[in-house]
């Protein structure tokens, strides 16, 4: 694939994922204005916590591992007979698992959200049955996304992302004057099934995939080492999705709504770092995969340093923005119907614990994926284990009661930071993907400590109190504190910018 094209192709994706990510923050909007932060947006939130935990978790973990496995198959009959032995799995256990859901229902509700009170059970546990189904969907699609980004099709698995979404708000909005809370999970489940049948049409249409059932495959290497990438980036390699989950687990013990507000706070937090990471890396993993499968490891350290760098100067400066107009950003998105402005409050408190994290969540699913590629995946697999279910649980057992669900924020992200430096370190010295260590980012690191502190001065001195005024002056002024200390700092990205409009 030609350098140009490629970033055609990223281009192209990440509209399609601004679009499709966009769809699904309205989602939230939405449930916001419905029911603003009470028990009732909880329940919205935790009846599509587990399938969309699953879908992430568990589908990515199969696709990511089929994607390294699959582009070192030199044979297509063998490519052929290990998609057909894949899909024939994906369906068997995501279907059985989607029928235990609908029947026990109330008892995984039970299970996973151990404070509610019974009707938020009961109100939980009847949405959840009806979203239950969409587990196979989803998942089942995740993969059948993966199959096409290995032939090169990226813009059809963007585009089901988007119909998904699309589908579930559209009907939620359509069908709630109708049958009210419900139509969450009618929206869920309709598009899960939309997006599934989109890719199922596309694939048998360019004869991709056989959909033929397959038991056994002779040749048990390919599946053995699927399985030793499968199981840790499924342990340790979604790192992200398990602390959404334990954050719904912990806040169903605390005070109601907090759910639904560290449910918005995260999202917030997510939109940005998700466009950027879901178009890098359903375009560069299957490029990456294929360099490490013909040893061109130059290549791959130069993406590596490259990709780190460009993460940073895109998802850092936006951090420091919503950090200081959080409280803006939050009225203007959320503040509509039965969103107070208590929940405004407790909302952008939240947000600003969680956007200081939100480079090193991107930084950490960057860097695992050359684990992977390279396959290397106990490190992440560690690293993740620690971070989530060690220093994030204790943080929060220790802080919880005094702090409430700013514990449970400020565990995730000091969580993050401490996994990254871990797999920076590691990276070094197995992966050797970089002589000059923390260096390259040295000039990055500079240009953020100047710009918070302008930031933190500016803030004092302009500010209005109309919410679409203060943003907008505060906007236009962090631009130009941006691109002014860029310049300063010489970073190698902006000065190509203004290289190219000075010619012009």
């Amino acid at each position: 694939m030609a350098k140009k094209s490629l970033f055609a192709i990223i281009g192209v994706v990440t509209v399609i994922n601004i679009v499709s990510r966009l769809f699904g923050f309205i989602r939230e909007a939405i449930i916001g204005y419905h029911f603003g932060t009470s028990s009732l947006a909880d329940s919205v939130i935790l009846a599509y916590t587990i399938p969309t935990f699953l879908y992430m978790v568990v589908g990515g973990a199969i696709t990511t591992a089929f994607i390294s496995i699959y582009k070192k198959i030199d044979s297509p009959e063998h490519q052929q007979q290990f998609k057909e032995l894949i899909f024939t799995y994906t369906v068997l256990v995501m279907g059985l698992l989607s029928l235990i859901f609908v029947l026990f229902a109330k008892q995984m509700t039970s299970l996973f959200f151990t404070g509610l009170s019974m009707n938020e059970v009961n109100v939980t546990a009847i949405l959840f049955a009806v979203m239950a189904p969409s587990t196979f969907f989803l998942v089942t699609s995740m993969w059948l996304s993966g199959v096409l980004n290995v032939h090169d099709r990226f813009f059809s698995p963007a585009l089901a992302t988007l119909l998904n979404n699309a589908g579930f708000v559209l009907l939620a909005v359509a069908l709630y004057p109708f049958i009210g809370i419900q139509a969450y999970s009618i929206g869920a489940l309709v598009g899960a099934i939309g997006m599934f049948i989109w890719l199922v049409y596309d694939l048998r249409k360019n004869r991709l995939m056989s959909f033929r059932f397959r038991f056994y495959l002779s040749q048990h290497d390919y599946v053995k080492r699927m399985l030793k990438i499968g199981i840790p980036i499924l342990l340790g390699g979604a790192t992200l999705q398990f602390y959404f989950l334990l954050h719904r687990m912990f806040a169903s013990e605390l005070t109601d709504g907090l759910i639904a507000a560290l449910n918005y706070a995260s999202k917030l937090v997510q939109l940005p770092q998700v466009i950027l990471m879901t178009a890098v890396t359903t375009v560069i993993y299957p490029k990456l995969a294929g360099q490490v499968a013909k040893k061109q490891f130059d290549q791959v350290t130069i993406m590596y340093e490259k990709g780190l760098r460009l993460l940073f100067l895109f998802i850092v400066p936006v951090s420091i923005f919503i950090y200081f107009y959080a409280e803006d950003t939050v009225r203007l998105i959320f503040e509509y119907g039965s969103f107070t402005a208590e929940s405004t409050l407790v909302t952008a408190q939240l947000l600003k614990l969680f956007v200081i994290g939100m480079f090193a969540h991107a930084a950490n699913v960057y860097v695992t994926r050359f684990f992977y590629a390279m396959e290397h995946p106990f490190y992440p697999v560690v690293s993740g284990i620690v971070a989530v279910f060690g220093l994030n649980i204790v943080f929060i057992v220790l802080f919880v009661d005094s702090f409430g669900a700013k514990a449970i924020a400020a565990a995730t992200t000091i969580s993050a930071y401490a996994q990254l430096f871990f797999l920076f370190i590691i990276s070094q010295f197995v992966l050797k993907l970089t002589r000059k260590g923390f260096l390259f980012l040295t000039k990055y690191v500079l240009l953020s400590v100047l710009l918070t502190g302008a930031m933190f001065v500016f803030v004092e001195i302009v500010h209005s109190p109309i919410t679409i005024v203060n943003l907008g002056v505060g906007f236009f002024g962090f631009l130009i504190l941006f691109l002014g200390l860029s310049k300063l700092c010489r970073i190698s990205e902006i000065e190509v910018v203004f290289a190219k409009l000075a010619r012009k």
